[in-house]
């Protein structure tokens, strides 16, 4: 996967630090990210650049752990989170004073630095703060996403002639339909 797939202030850090794996909790620290935003009326991580960014993020997560650095491919940034003196994870009631407990027990649990622990989509709808809305009757999951079509080599004339088939297929019938995934 890129290292370039989400705007730089609700990135996920491990998409920054170029993790061995990351997974679709990288969304869920981007919607955190934004729900942060909403709480306190600005940006949570405002960086200037990649190395900013970072040092923002941990000034209020916390330094990682070692067991967390482990994770890290890249060598440089690793010694670069090492050269920072330690920065304990903050108060997060602190620095959302006055928002719903509930909202920001979700934050708490959706800005957590390493993706493994950080909640899912599903746990995120059955969180408390959303239990006005939360049916689990009503919340359909959609299948993973299927990269096989991307992966296919292609020429250029022959993805024209896949959009151009799928912009015809949807202005026919007004609807979304699976003609790029009848190509797979």
């Amino acid at each position: 996967m890129t290292g370039y797939v989400a705007t730089r202030w609700y990135r996920a850090p491990e998409i920054m630090l170029n993790w061995m794996h990351y997974n679709q909790n990288v969304d869920i620290w981007s919607v955190g990210c934004i729900m942060g935003e909403l709480l306190k009326g600005k940006v949570l991580f405002p960086g200037t650049d990649y190395i900013d960014q970072l040092k923002r993020i941990m000034e209020v997560v916390g330094t990682p752990t070692h067991d967390l650095l482990k994770k890290i491919c890249s060598e440089h940034a690793q010694k670069y989170i090492q050269s920072l003196p330690f920065m304990p994870q903050q108060d997060l009631e602190k620095i959302f004073k006055g928002a719903n407990p509930l909202a920001v027990d979700l934050l708490k649990r959706m800005l957590v630095l390493d993706c493994d622990g950080r909640i899912s989509a599903s746990e995120a709808l059955s969180h408390p703060y959303f239990s006005q809305y939360h049916d689990p009757d009503d919340e359909p999951e959609a299948p993973p996403y299927d990269q096989t079509l991307e992966s296919k080599d292609r020429n250029l004339e022959e993805w024209k002639e896949l959009v151009f088939e799928e912009v015809n297929s949807v202005k026919a019938s007004g609807n979304k339909t699976d003609s790029l995934q009848a190509e797979q």
